[in-house]
């Protein structure tokens, strides 16, 4: 089945081969992220922000980022994949500089144009548990290379730190660039984080699983037709929930929710979006048709351009 990735940190979906290779490359050593089977190793969701963050250390030019991109999208291919969104943080490229941020972009805007099997487009991140100042920078570079490849803006990192409203001047700015919002919450945290991030009236959530535990929510969600980025095996990852019977993202299908699936960051958490299909299938009981229907509502709510999704529709088509 083709399909669509609306939800993939590009750092997250490094392969711990490629970070490895680079480290040697750069002469750092990062070892002690790594478990012995050559995986990333960590516990809980604070680990793994800092093994996330010590991986990236070694990305440390434009070029770098250029062949993660290529080797992210071939892998993707590999997967079905036809249609994807990276998430894309000016803070760890360039550190918020806009010039720097334009030379990170355009490597890798090349490097996703070398792979034509797989249309690639970007979301600019700002960082929940950095400084909403440093959000604010970010959201100006997104502003200042809005359109084309770069289609959205959105919030993640920790939850549990800082308020998604500390980060409004930042969704402003990327709506009046034209760009899409998407807003990670009701992951770590439980209902009152999604009603936080449904009064800025996004389009897509990020995770928003969490509202399962409220369904007078769940309803004004469906109602509203936002988009729930789901990421299961993500979930299960950093103990969310016990296993694939136990996600909510079914029951939040069944109530009218628009739930699409990705995989977050893959390599960190040990699955494929494949392995996800597979589990998912078993789990829910989902046919094709509902597998279908779910990349038709994760293609209406890309954020790329009205002829962009024609052409993914086409290829979409059985």
């Amino acid at each position: 089945m083709r399909k669509i990735e609306l939800q993939r940190h590009l750092e997250g979906a490094a392969p711990a081969s490629f970070i490895k290779g680079m480290a040697r490359e750069k002469k750092v050593d990062i070892s002690g992220i790594f478990d012995p089977r050559g995986g990333y190793r960590f516990s809980g969701f604070p680990e793994f922000v800092r093994v996330y963050e010590a991986a990236i250390s070694v990305l440390q030019r434009p070029e770098d980022y250029g062949r993660l991109m290529r080797a992210v999208l071939e892998a993707q291919v590999e997967e079905g994949v036809v249609y994807t969104e990276h998430f894309l943080c000016p803070d760890y490229c360039g550190g918020g500089d806009l010039g720097a941020w334009r030379e990170y972009l355009l490597a890798m805007q090349e490097a996703a144009a070398a792979v034509p099997e797989i249309t690639c487009r970007g979301i600019a991140l700002m960082i929940r548990h950095m400084d909403p100042l440093r959000g604010r920078k970010a959201a100006e570079c997104a502003a200042e290379t809005a359109g084309g490849f770069l289609r959205g803006i959105g919030l993640a990192g920790n939850e549990k730190i800082g308020k998604i409203s500390d980060f409004a001047w930042g969704f402003d700015c990327g709506r009046e660039a034209g760009l899409g919002l998407t807003i990670h919450a009701g992951e770590l945290q439980g209902p009152e984080e999604v009603r936080a991030a449904l009064a800025f009236d996004p389009p897509r959530i990020g995770h928003g699983v969490r509202a399962i535990e409220d369904l007078a929510l769940v309803d004004e969600i469906a109602e509203k037709g936002v988009l729930l980025e789901c990421c299961p095996g993500s979930n299960l990852a950093l103990g969310l929930y016990p296993g694939w019977r136990k996600h909510p993202i079914g029951q939040l299908h069944h109530r009218g929710v628009k739930v699409s699936f990705s995989t977050d960051d893959p390599p960190l958490f040990h699955t494929t979006l494949r392995g996800e299909y597979a589990r998912l299938d078993v789990a829910v009981d989902w046919d094709d048709g509902v597998f279908a229907q779910l990349n038709r509502w994760a293609l209406d709510a890309a954020f790329c351009d009205k002829d962009t999704k024609e052409k993914i529709a086409k290829l979409m088509e059985p």
